[in-house]
């Protein structure tokens, strides 16, 4: 299987780095892992609600770009659909039986998502009803898959 997470911006911070890394090589084991990052647009403070709309808007083709034809695509929002690790897991597994082998993870920038991003998308899912900083969110993000893979291969995860 073949995991891509689509992501606006860079991680600035060395530990959220650290973390990512840790796990892209653990996750190695059991899938190949890419993290295709877009560039992010500066939202003024005071930003017009049209503003904020065009740079999402931006964001959104640049992240487009990046998905392949025929991955299934899963956004990252709060409203999306919630998952225990064990169901995510049997997910996960579920599309692999149905023949999906690439699957796009995408996490939006500061403002979010725009529509056609959304659109797009196969599913959407959400890890809480909170807002995580999106550098935050590839860590959660790849530390969940890699549960997900041990529950998979009946393998002894933290509970």
């Amino acid at each position: 299987m073949k995991i891509s997470i689509a992501c606006v911006g860079k991680v600035k911070e060395k530990f959220y780095r650290d973390a990512v890394s840790e796990y892209e090589k653990r996750l190695s084991r059991y899938c190949k892992v890419e993290f295709l990052e877009v560039a992010d647009e500066k939202t003024p403070d005071g930003a017009s609600a049209a503003l904020e709309e065009q740079i999402m808007e931006k964001e959104a083709g640049r992240l487009l770009e990046k998905i392949r034809e025929g991955a299934f695509v899963c956004t990252l929002e709060i409203g999306g659909r919630r998952l225990t690790s064990e169901g995510f897991a049997r997910w996960m597994e579920g599309l692999t039986v149905k023949g999906k082998s690439h699957i796009v993870f995408i996490i939006g920038g500061s403002l979010g998502l725009h529509e056609s991003v959304r659109k797009r998308a196969d599913m959407a899912l959400s890890f809480s009803d909170m807002t995580f900083p999106h550098q935050l969110m590839r860590v959660v993000l790849v530390e969940q898959i890699y549960r997900a893979f041990r529950i998979i291969h009946g393998e002894p995860y933290h509970k």
